[in-house]
């Protein structure tokens, strides 16, 4: 697929262009989500739609950490520490497989 963008020629080719154009969009959805609030309520951390996850903010070691490895959360699928989407909690899996006590 080949499309035009402000005068800069995009050609998305297979899964991969296709999910590339997605996370795009969807950061620049966030971008534009906190641009319209007023610069003291921006957060620069929320939902996109109401579902997938962003935050902007400079991560921490222990947003990292709970992102890839909290083995007392349940949830597999974690809010990525930095960027748009979700990371996957190595923890709860190995807890899952009975790997951590």
């Amino acid at each position: 697929m080949k499309f035009e963008m402000g005068g800069i020629y995009v050609e998305v080719r297979g899964l991969k262009g296709f999910s590339t154009l997605i996370g795009l969009g969807l950061t620049a959805a966030a971008v534009v989500q906190e641009l319209k609030q007023p610069p003291e309520e921006r957060d620069w951390h929320g939902r996109v739609l109401g579902v997938v996850p962003y935050d902007f903010r400079p991560p921490t070691p222990g947003r990292v950490r709970d992102e890839f490895w909290d083995p007392d959360s349940q949830r597999v699928l974690t809010p990525h520490a930095f960027g748009v989407g979700w990371g996957v909690n190595f923890g709860a899996i190995a807890r899952k497989l009975d790997l951590v006590a």
